[in-house]
């Protein structure tokens, strides 16, 4: 498993190197494993390697998932979230990155009340504008924002967006740089943004979260979790 812990490491200073070109601390920026269909043993490799942070896209397969591997890991929810699968993203996620509507933070606060949690979120917003693309319209995040800011189960830490996939990585900076003027407006902290084919030019443009995963754990293949 030397891999993995080799692959971090290679993350971890290509975080340094882009955090420092745009005249950043790189402790600023939080690297998220993507463990999606990565198999428990692997991820505990990658525990060994000093990485504590990990993102799941399924509840399902969280579920079968993080009762496996040490405790010592935080997890969170960066998939796309239906509010039928609300109250085991509360009960599984320490901050949930996809919410992408006033409904579903409504249907959390409810199971975060029962749960007696205060649960973390950010708020998903769709910057491209592209029709397959989760998340709120810019125009109307303020009046979500308060909405949501009402709600007393939840705490807005700040806003993810996932940027359309383009080689050249350059031509993504307006999508993240639009994420971040949107952060600062509403005077909120984090900023997930960013993955294995973008996340330095997302750093450049201000990412407090990058989420990694091809990387680190290489291409995916279907977790079977044993019966």
């Amino acid at each position: 498993m030397s891999e993995v812990a080799d692959n971090i490491n290679f993350i971890r200073e290509r975080i340094r190197v882009a955090a420092e070109r745009a005249g950043r601390n790189p402790e600023e920026i939080a690297l998220i494993a993507v463990s999606k269909t990565v198999e428990p043993d692997r991820i505990e490799a990658a525990l060994v390697a000093g990485q504590a942070l990990f993102g799941e896209s399924k509840v399902q397969e969280a579920r079968a998932k993080i009762p496996l591997v040490s405790g010592r890991a935080s997890w969170h929810m960066i998939g796309h979230l239906q509010t039928n699968k609300a109250r085991e993203a509360v009960a599984l996620f320490e901050v949930i990155h996809s919410v992408d509507s006033v409904k579903l933070a409504v249907e959390i606060e409810k199971c975060a009340e029962r749960a007696g949690k205060t649960q973390a979120i950010l708020l998903e917003v769709n910057v491209s504008g592209q029709a397959s693309k989760f998340g709120l319209k810019s125009e109307d995040l303020k009046s979500a924002v308060a909405e949501i800011n009402r709600l007393p189960r939840l705490e807005v830490r700040g806003l993810m967006t996932i940027a359309p996939f383009i080689e050249e990585t350059q031509k993504a900076r307006p999508w993240f740089r639009r994420l971040r003027e949107l952060r600062d407006t509403l005077g909120l902290r984090e900023l997930s943004m960013g993955m294995t084919h973008d996340f330095e030019a997302a750093i450049e443009e201000g990412a407090t979260m990058v989420r990694i995963g091809t990387a680190i754990f290489g291409g995916r293949k279907r977790y079977e979790p044993a019966e």
